[in-house]
């Protein structure tokens, strides 16, 4: 199998419009492609597609989202400077590619190799449809090793951190600006808190060698409804990203604590971390297989949602996380070979 296979399919998938939600087409044409190999082994649920055949023996699950985040006027796919460039080129394009082709051509001793493609990823947690094709085909959970093939910085990547988004709010109590003293001004009232905020810094926790950090951000703020009223009310939206040695609940009581002086915390979303399995046997074989080191997962990533169904798995891919959402988003050619290699000769 040459390089130019693989950019060619990574160029052809690019080419698919495949914006979160409008997801069919490109499901549609991986299936056609893979029916010629795998035949009966394709079952598609909505816009997502679980291609492999089952023999008997242990499934190995190949992890990929089909969707991208919105494009930003973005040109067709384009081969430059030894990189291809377009939208979804790193996040996760390539991943898919790779995919593709370890399903045609890769034959297994040891593993049922299954390819998982997904929809809804780049949306809310509630719409990704990986979490109903676990539920939803049980014989998934069965697999003793799954590889997600977001980009990774050409590292292995163990685990994952947890992600809570909370709405946290300060109340005061309307005035004319003219007499502020006959008011409680919201946004001001929660200036201290937004300081020591500002001065947090990340937390570092090791976990099997490897360490994450616990990080706060403030990534919103709205309040007030004229520019002559006192604000009676001022919200801040806070993402905490939290270690894989952390439950949801004491995520839950973390931010809590950390924001005690606000009136109202609301949890709006909360996705677990990932388990760390650093000791894995094919973790191992994989990073001899490509020279690549072991490292630690700062971002979330499905490996949190297979770990909660009792799969071990972890990210390796090709592209760049610094590239991801990028207008100017692009892929090394030579990552595209690198993590096939090293896939085909582990699970060959």
């Amino acid at each position: 199998m040459t390089s130019g296979r693989l950019v060619d399919t990574l160029a052809w998938l690019v080419d698919i419009p495949s914006e979160t939600g409008n997801e069919d087409r490109i499901c549609g044409e991986i299936a056609a492609r893979l029916a010629p190999r795998l035949g009966d082994g394709l079952l598609r649920s909505g816009d997502s597609l679980i291609a492999g055949r089952r023999t008997g023996k242990p499934p190995v699950l190949l992890v990929g989202h089909l969707d991208t985040v919105p494009a930003q006027g973005q040109l067709p796919a384009r081969v430059e400077g030894g990189r291809l460039h377009g939208l979804g080129a790193s996040d996760m394009k390539a991943g898919l590619a790779v995919m593709i082709h370890l399903l045609e051509e890769v034959e297994s001793d040891r593993h049922d190799l299954v390819g998982v493609f997904y929809s809804g990823e780049e949306g809310p947690s509630a719409g990704n449809a990986l979490e109903s094709l676990l539920t939803g085909h049980d014989w998934l959970s069965e697999a003793g090793f799954a590889v997600v093939l977001e980009p990774c910085d050409g590292e292995i990547q163990i685990g994952c951190n947890g992600v809570l988004n909370a709405v946290v709010t300060f109340r005061g109590h309307a005035a004319h600006s003219a007499r502020p003293w006959l008011g409680d001004n919201a946004i001001t009232k929660a200036g201290r808190w937004l300081t020591r905020m500002h001065d947090l810094a990340p937390v570092p926790h090791m976990i099997d060698g490897l360490e994450y950090r616990e990080v706060m951000s403030v990534t919103r703020a709205s309040g007030g409804i004229a520019t002559n009223v006192i604000p009676a009310e001022f919200s801040l939206h806070l993402n905490y990203r939290f270690t894989p040695d952390l439950s949801p609940d004491q995520a839950r009581e973390r931010v809590a604590e950390v924001c005690a002086e606000a009136d109202s915390v609301e949890v709006v979303d909360l996705a677990p971390a990932g388990p760390v399995d650093a000791s894995h046997p094919l973790v191992a074989e994989l990073a001899a297989a490509s020279g690549a080191r072991i490292a630690p997962k700062q971002g979330w990533t499905d490996v949190a949602r297979l770990g909660a169904h009792g799969i071990p798995a972890v990210n390796f891919g090709p592209g760049e996380t610094a590239l991801a959402h990028q207008r100017a988003e692009s892929v090394r050619l030579d990552d595209l070979r690198v993590v096939y290699d090293a896939l085909a000769r582990v699970l060959g």
